[in-house]
């Protein structure tokens, strides 16, 4: 099937693997274009029987509860980006010489010939935030478009749908990399490398490798985070268009070709004039909202792919002022008795817990959950000098309650062995009674959340009831 567009879907037998989020759309899409469409699933639940009976009425044949057999006939295979590269029906599809592609490569492959170029952002952590400024920044110079991909519209969606658009501020999960050969941004970034999903990858070097391609064929700037050497080494490696530049960012002074602060200041010496000598002012610190360091260097992220794409410095500035972050990030959610209650569900690993931590001075942290892996020992020993106490909870919280014993012993520690739905409100009343004031009590899990609640998002509400429970 070769890289570019392939314009006749007419006959061409497509299974579609795994029903979902990205599964349903691209069934619906290729169905559509005339090809021969074949979901296999995993599951056999309820929502997979709705989605089933939904796309049967079509024509579109779905098999629930196989997920593993190749089905006869099959040319091209389209995944979910959640399943792994060691499935059977992978392995079967290599054997066979068949193409993998996932929900993403779907999109780039069908783009029209004048659609808008992709300014693609990846990393760790701050995906989201990025990809949301950068769109805020765009909106702000007057541009039309939309923050999609791993958020808000699907990609499809945005590729076929009637809006049109200038540029796509576009998030992309190390997932929908791994299944994205053909995928080339105008611009694009790494925000950040640390373990994560490495049960899926099977290695941090696989890992690293999935979130550098989105730097492959790069026409205007490859973004990286002078902090992360990781990032930076992605960079060299990635085969470029000509002219292409490496362009870094900092929370200290920049060199030319880099983005940076000085005197609380966001400035600018890559996408000037004589940047061996100039610099443009972009906006205060101020601007990005919350203030926090991790946050900053997210704004300056965002502000890099833009100017890469040509956005003048006004509109930076306002696209920051213009942002207010998604729920569940640094959310600062009340005061009681001097006490700052602070919302961060959303880092769910070590490298987001980390960012956290840094942003305040003593703290009582709340964590815990699955771990997914991750080991704690780092975290603790960053993050012992600012911790004044500790509440644990979820699956996997002795790993961290042993991190803290060999790195923070001194640190008061609270395990709490309960899982039920009242377990949040004592976690809270735990840290409050370990808080003085002047503290702050930090929701920072660096875990998943699936083992006491639906998603992160639920964590955090339970997190701030807790909180207007107590402040009554």
């Amino acid at each position: 099937m070769g890289s570019g567009q392939v314009t006749d879907w007419q006959g061409k037998h497509v299974t579609v693997a795994g029903l979902g989020v990205s599964g349903v759309p691209a069934a619906r899409v290729l169905h559509a274009r005339g090809a021969v469409v074949t979901v296999v699933n995993d599951g056999d639940d309820a929502r997979a029987r709705e989605q089933a009976a939904e796309l049967e009425a079509l024509g579109v044949t779905v098999r629930l509860g196989d997920g593993a057999t190749l089905p006869e006939g099959t040319e091209l295979i389209v995944t979910a980006p959640g399943w792994k590269p060691d499935k059977p029906l992978f392995t079967a599809a290599r054997a066979a010489g068949i193409e993998i592609w996932g929900d993403v490569e779907l999109a780039w492959r069908l783009r029209g010939p004048d659609a808008a170029p992709w300014l693609a952002v990846t990393g760790t952590n701050g995906k989201t935030t990025t990809v949301q400024m950068l769109a805020s920044i765009l909106k702000a110079a007057g541009l039309r478009t939309a923050a999609v991909g791993n958020i808000g519209v699907s990609l499809l969606d945005a590729v076929l749908g009637d809006e049109e658009y200038d540029v796509l501020a576009v998030e992309l999960s190390s997932y929908q990399l791994h299944w994205a050969p053909s995928l080339r941004a105008h611009s694009a970034a790494v925000l950040n490398l640390a373990p994560d999903h490495l049960d899926w990858h099977g290695s941090m070097e696989a890992y690293a490798k999935d979130k550098g391609r989105i730097y492959e064929g790069n026409r205007v700037a490859c973004v990286y985070n002078v902090a992360d050497k990781l990032t930076e080494d992605l960079v060299r490696e990635a085969d470029v268009e000509e002219g292409c530049r490496a362009i870094g960012f900092t929370l200290g002074t920049p060199g030319p070709s880099q983005l940076g602060v000085v005197d609380g200041i966001l400035v600018d010496r890559a996408f000037v004039e004589n940047r061996q000598e100039n610099a443009q002012e972009l906006a205060e610190v101020s601007d990005v909202n919350p203030p926090a360091p991790h946050n900053i260097a997210n704004a300056l992220a965002a502000a890099a792919l833009a100017r890469a794409f040509g956005v003048p410095p006004t509109a930076v500035r306002d696209g920051l002022r213009n942002f207010r972050p998604d729920a569940h990030r640094i959310a600062h959610v009340a005061d009681v008795d001097g006490v700052a209650y602070i919302d961060d569900s959303k880092a769910t690993n070590t490298h987001a817990a980390e960012a956290s931590l840094a942003s305040y001075e003593s703290i009582v942290w709340i964590a815990g959950g699955l771990a997914k892996g991750a080991t704690f020992d780092e975290l603790v020993a960053r993050s012992a000098k600012r911790l004044r106490g500790v509440v644990l909870i979820g699956a996997d919280r002795a790993l961290i309650r042993d991190a803290l014993a060999r790195h923070a012993p001194e640190v008061p520690v609270v395990d709490l062995d309960r899982t039920d739905t009242g377990a949040m409100l004592a976690a809270v009343q735990e840290a409050r009674r370990l808080a003085v004031a002047g503290d702050t009590v930090l929701l920072a899990p660096a875990c998943a959340s699936m083992d006491m609640f639906a998603n992160y998002n639920k964590r955090g509400d339970a997190f701030a009831q807790a909180v207007r429970e107590l402040g009554a």
